[in-house]
């Protein structure tokens, strides 16, 4: 397993060495070791799998009460995954880190309690799983608007649609200044 730090603090990226030949590939998805070696002392609780079309964004998704701590892969499809910093004391709070993830290389996220998610489709269709720290817990469900320019998200563009597809609740999130003024205290 090979570990690749990125510019967001505690945000990680793990590539397994997949084996595969003409049959097809075999590889290792998860091993608690792998994120205690790294001082991450964390449990699941959750597992979650999506499956979306060519276009399709979701996010930009964070709960304010628990968050959550996300493992997140691709097992179908290619998608680009996005973590937004908005921890308010972080020293990289506001900035975000994009990464490409698919079922070529089979490269993982970790997405420490705290950052915002989201991820655009790639592929015709992609299967997204991810590990949870907490619970979903609806009442404590928020996030922030996609494409705020105060982000300054370098989403990729998708050929041969047109253009992202977004659920209502999506289209609707606040920007972040918004966000910043009335939810700060409760991170």
């Amino acid at each position: 397993m090979k570990i690749i730090e990125t510019s967001l603090s505690g945000v990680i990226v793990f590539e397994p060495k997949v084996m595969g030949d003409q049959r097809g590939f075999f590889v290792e998805t998860f091993r608690d070791s792998w994120l205690k070696e790294l001082g991450i002392n964390t449990e699941f609780v959750q597992d979650n799998h999506s499956r979306s079309s060519k276009g399709v964004l979701r996010g930009l998704h964070f709960q304010k009460v628990n968050p959550q701590g996300k493992l997140v892969r691709v097992s179908r499809g290619r998608v680009f995954d996005v973590a937004v910093d908005i921890r308010p004391e972080s020293p990289t709070y506001r900035n975000w880190v994009g990464v490409e993830l698919d079922d070529v290389a089979h490269r993982q996220l970790w997405i420490p309690p705290g950052l915002a998610h989201g991820f655009c489709v790639l592929s015709e269709v992609a299967d997204f799983t991810y590990k949870c720290t907490s619970y979903f817990d609806p009442a404590s469900d928020s996030g922030i608007y996609w494409n705020d320019p105060k982000l300054g998200i370098m989403w990729p563009k998708i050929t041969g649609t047109d253009g992202y597809i977004l659920s209502e609740k999506d289209r609707n999130l606040p920007r972040f200044t918004d966000f910043s003024k009335s939810n700060s205290e409760l991170l």
